[in-house]
């Protein structure tokens, strides 16, 4: 029977360092010394938490780096052993380096503001599965194991028509739908489709660089509009018309901006669509978080003007649901464009996932799906107003931000300019993560603020978090 060795670590809680790294590096340095040797056994991550005292998540994220940096091998069943390979790192390891990349895995902080993920522990994960269990007991199941349809399940797009027509005062027949893995692939398909190299795109900036990425692998070139407490200005618009001939759409998240969840104003909405009706420019609309509104009822999509000619709204079920769940939907009155969404689509994924569509049908048809959307908007206004609290207790003379009225994220302003990049690298060594901002064109990052997820977090780690945060912003001036 294998032996695991006894651990003896001594652990500083008052150090810069994390405790999670303290013990890998404690573990590395017995490995280096000879004391550990090849194939000698761990204990178990239960075991180690007793041993030391502490939490077990913080020694799951200890063997986790481990693993990563292949100190240590796993194997089924029987637990976590010392590599018989081992990585070429020079005997007098230094402090363990800080990871300041927005990719760091999640699972090595006790606390990530994110971008303003929902809470996954708060999904209706019972309910779907009791949904696509029910699937497979009906009659005609057999045949939902073939090939569908590329533009999706055709009962699932016609709840999804009825959801926009009705609640967001839009006029989509289902010639004009197609439903995605997400809305980044909406997003990706959208741009394969309708750019080519020499187009020009207006964006927001600062804005949502993954959908950047999606259109300039298209060639298209992008055109940096800012953005106020109304939203993109449509100045900025007006100057690029007149010096750019090419420009064939503008990217826009208008309901709640990404990052600076701003909202843009109607007077500015109307002046958007003239200017997209006069020059034939297609309004992109991401409506990444619709269902998550504090205050009467949201403000109705671009999309939803009449009067509109070109426009494509992209929305998500995945955060209404959970993240892990990817259906998207892109629609737009272009009915070509959406054939050739669909033909592409066909391509690089053949159709989408039918079963599990069928499975949010249920829950849709059956008001699981209204009353999770009732029941967590409630819980995420009530965990802002946590965070609302806090800012305005630990942050109050450090930052200016305005209360959000929807969506997961705050966006705060510090009074005095910062470097976020070496505040990120000190939380981090306390287990904090933060985003630092990366939202600009060019990588001239001109906006200040910072975006601070809340959806995912409890009251106890926001407060640790806020709280570390303020030691390190200054008082304005």
């Amino acid at each position: 029977m294998l032996r695991p060795w006894k651990l003896e670590i001594r652990l500083d809680y008052k150090a810069e360092k994390a405790i999670y790294l303290q013990i890998a590096d404690a573990i590395i340095g017995d490995i280096q010394s000879g004391r550990l040797k090849r194939g000698d056994a761990l204990p178990g991550s239960r075991n180690l938490a007793e041993m030391l005292k502490i939490n077990r998540n913080t020694v799951v994220e200890a063997l986790n780096v481990l693993l990563n940096e292949e100190w240590i091998i796993s194997r089924e069943r029987k637990g976590t052993f010392v590599a018989d390979t081992l990585p070429a790192f020079p005997k007098q390891r230094l402090a363990h380096p800080v990871h300041t990349s927005e990719e760091m895995p999640k699972n090595v902080c006790r606390i990530s503001f994110d971008d303003g993920y929902p809470d996954t522990k708060i999904a209706p994960v019972a309910e779907l599965a009791r949904a696509y269990r029910q699937i497979f007991h009906r009659n005609a199941r057999w045949q939902m194991m073939g090939y569908g349809n590329q533009f999706g399940d055709p009962e699932f797009i016609n709840a999804i028509i009825q959801m926009l027509n009705h609640q967001r005062g839009m006029q989509v027949h289902k010639q004009e739908i197609c439903i995605t893995r997400g809305s980044q692939m909406a997003m990706y398909l959208l741009s394969q489709c309708l750019f080519k190299k020499g187009d020009y795109v207006m964006v927001e900036n600062p804005g949502y660089k993954q959908a950047w990425k999606a259109l300039e692998l298209a060639g298209a070139t992008l055109l940096p509009v800012r953005v106020d407490k109304d939203g993109l200005m449509v100045e900025d618009v007006l100057a690029y018309l007149k010096t750019h001939r090419k420009i064939k759409a503008i990217y826009t998240t208008p309901h709640h901006q990404y990052p600076t969840t701003v909202t843009l104003s109607l007077q500015r909405r109307l002046e958007l669509i003239r200017l997209s009706n006069e020059h034939g420019f297609t309004i992109i609309e991401d409506d990444y978080d619709n269902e998550f509104h504090y205050g009467y009822r949201p403000l109705l999509p671009l999309s939803s003007f009449p009067e509109l000619r070109y426009y494509v709204y992209i929305g998500t079920m995945s955060k209404v649901v959970a993240p892990a769940l990817r259906i998207g939907y892109l629609a737009s009155n272009d009915r070509d464009l959406i054939v050739k969404v669909g033909e592409l689509r066909k391509i690089i994924d053949v159709q989408g996932d039918g079963i599990m569509e069928q499975a949010v049908l249920q829950l849709i048809q059956d008001g699981t799906i209204k009353r999770h959307i009732r029941k967590v908007t409630a819980h995420y206004k009530s965990q802002r107003d946590v965070v609302d609290a806090l800012l305005k207790k630990h942050l109050k003379n450090k930052v200016d931000y305005t209360l959000p009225d929807g969506g997961l994220a705050f966006w705060i302003e510090p009074k005095v300019k910062v470097n976020w990049t070496g505040i990120a690298a000190k939380l981090l060594a306390k287990g904090i993560k933060i985003l630092p901002p990366n939202y600009c064109s060019n990588n001239q990052d001109t906006a200040s603020g910072l975006r601070l997820g809340f959806g995912s977090l409890s009251a106890k780690d926001m407060t640790e978090g806020i709280k570390a945060l303020a030691k390190y912003l200054p008082d304005g001036k």
